[in-house]
């Protein structure tokens, strides 16, 4: 592992159905989509590669055969399947029924259909800096508007002078976006609930005990969560 990173470990979330990329997750899962000439579980996994991360965890349920078939053919970084074939977890189901196989305290964790670029350092060297374990259960790297493309919504999150943030209060808007990525200690899934859940049920307890931490992407960040994302994106990402 690198001394630079926090983890050498990641889970990334792919079990999802996909609904927002329709028609085009008819036949394949979203991870699959391509952007830019490649799936977007490749843009996710080239960085964890490029970064130093050297295992990544992976859960599938939507079209699992067809995800498990295409990531058998990538060596690095390594690869073990999370199955979710029975029921589809959430992105908090997901994590805590993954966590034996992740082992790794604390551990990187992101969506399979992320698209960025970096900034000064690149985002796992970024948040790795930032993370102290002693203060927190997670630690989320957030996506000012301006650094933001193709994304539409009023944003997620607040966070004051020391990192500390809090939910988008109903009706207002929010500085900031979660990007999807962030590091997670094993002790913010502790106690977790059965079955499916969201990530939000874990961090509303953490935001509670005041342990829920934020850094800000340098870099730039893509929303590619529908169809008509894709060119932008694409387009975007010849210029820079």
């Amino acid at each position: 592992m690198s001394k630079l990173l926090a983890s050498d470990t990641a889970m990334v979330l792919s079990a999802g159905l996909g609904k927002r990329m329709r028609p085009l997750t008819a036949s394949r899962p979203k991870p699959l989509v391509q952007v830019a000439g490649k799936p977007l579980i490749d843009h996710a996994l080239d960085k964890l590669q490029e970064a130093g991360v050297t295992r990544a965890v992976v859960n599938v349920h939507y079209l699992a055969d067809a995800m498990e078939a295409y990531l058998a053919q990538r060596k690095e970084p390594a690869i073990t399947i999370s199955d979710e074939r029975a029921q589809l977890l959430e992105t908090g189901g997901g994590m805590a029924k993954a966590l034996p196989l992740i082992g790794s305290d604390p551990f990187f964790c992101l969506n399979s259909d992320n698209i960025w670029l970096d900034g000064p350092r690149n985002v796992f060297a970024h948040l790795s800096d930032h993370w102290d374990s002693e203060q927190m259960d997670a630690l989320l790297l957030l996506v000012p508007h301006a650094r933001a493309f193709n994304y539409r919504g009023k944003g997620d999150f607040h966070m004051d002078a020391l990192g500390r943030i809090s939910r988008r209060r109903t009706g207002r808007i929010a500085p900031f976006i979660f990007s999807g990525i962030q590091i997670v200690s094993h002790r913010l899934l502790r106690d977790a609930p059965e079955g499916a859940f969201g990530t939000m049920t874990l961090w509303e307890r953490a935001i509670a005990e005041g342990r829920l931490y934020g850094v800000s992407h340098q870099g730039l960040w893509y929303e590619v969560g529908e169809p008509q994302m894709i060119a932008p994106t694409e387009a975007a990402l010849k210029r820079d």
